[in-house]
């Protein structure tokens, strides 16, 4: 459930940046959407989304050694 959580928030923030960039290029502001996207935070969510996701592909061995069972 922790998981499904943190992914969720790490869309959302990813959703909010979308809309800003939609923002600055609806006002014709090309030259700070360029930047937003690859320099400022558009970047910096995306990678922290797929940092979220790497972690949780790599993260699979549970406390004891084992594979993680889910609810038993």
């Amino acid at each position: 459930m922790k998981y499904a959580k943190q992914a969720q928030s790490a869309l959302d923030r990813l959703d909010t940046s979308l809309s800003k960039l939609r923002t600055l290029i609806k006002r014709g502001e090309n030259k700070k959407a360029l930047d937003f996207m690859e320099k400022g935070e558009l970047k910096d969510r995306f990678e922290s989304l797929q940092n979220f996701i790497t972690i949780s592909q790599v993260g699979t061995i549970g406390a004891r050694g084992t594979g993680q069972v889910g609810n038993i």
